[in-house]
């Protein structure tokens, strides 16, 4: 039957065994993250909002790579490659612009250096240019690492994992201020997203651990990355997101 077609860069083995997997597995992640997420989540914290929002539309970006390749049967892009990265790009762009102007100024457009307490490098309006690097990154690079059955999604339920803590953490001011971490008011919130996130990644990887009988597909890799990438940003934990997610 059609499935994902397989990169004939990969072990030539998955040639013969992975050709006709069923792909767009994200889609049952995303409806899982999504309902758990609204069933559980404050909606007053924007924050929820913005990271859900990137989700679902990189998921969308995705899901329509996915349609075309299981329509049309090859691997290449018809979905151009630059329209998908500008979309990306608008999505990543619209994410960070709201999160610099929803917290306190000066904390929201400065970047946090990990292992310093107190060090922070104001970049005031090119704060833009690092959120939309960190999350348009993020999508991209769990994307390419979506190729063995299981390898993508272990990694990201590990991140997801280490943000809920962190996100707990940054927006609870009593342990921020214990931690000397930067305080961001409102992202505890997101904390219910990242355990949603860990829950679907379990119920996904018992279905695509090896040999995997579906695969997330686009619809999935790039989702869970801009959503990581987008809670990295919203917790001020930029670049503790490369040292978390180094496998991507």
């Amino acid at each position: 039957g059609k499935g994902q077609p397989i990169r004939e860069d990969g072990p030539q083995s998955h040639l013969l065994t992975k050709k006709g997997t069923p792909t767009m597995g994200g889609l049952m992640i995303l409806m899982g993250v999504t309902v758990a997420t609204l069933m559980w989540s404050n909606w007053a914290s924007l924050y929820i909002w913005i990271v859900l929002g990137v989700t679902l539309a990189y998921g969308a970006i995705g899901f329509y790579d996915d349609y075309l390749k299981v329509t049309r049967q090859r691997t290449s892009h018809f979905f151009s490659g630059r329209i998908k990265l500008l979309l990306e790009l608008a999505v990543a762009v619209a994410a960070t612009w709201t999160v610099m102007h929803i917290g306190d100024q000066a904390n929201a457009t400065s970047l946090t250096v990990p292992f310093f307490k107190d060090y922070a490098i104001p970049l005031g309006v090119f704060f833009l240019l690092v959120g939309v690097i960190v999350i348009a990154g993020a999508g991209n690079a769990v994307n390419l690492t979506d190729g063995l059955d299981g390898l993508a999604i272990v990694p990201v339920m590990i991140a997801a994992a280490t943000f809920g803590m962190i996100a707990y953490l940054s927006g609870n001011i009593n342990f921020a201020r214990y931690l000397e971490i930067q305080y961001v008011a409102g992202t505890g919130e997101l904390a219910v997203f990242c355990g949603a996130l860990l829950g679907a990644g379990l119920g996904f990887l018992w279905f695509n651990a090896p040999p995997a009988m579906i695969f997330m597909g686009d619809t999935g890799s790039l989702a869970l990355g801009g959503a990581l990438g987008s809670i990295a940003v919203a917790t001020k934990h930029e670049i503790v997101l490369a040292i978390v997610g180094g496998l991507f």
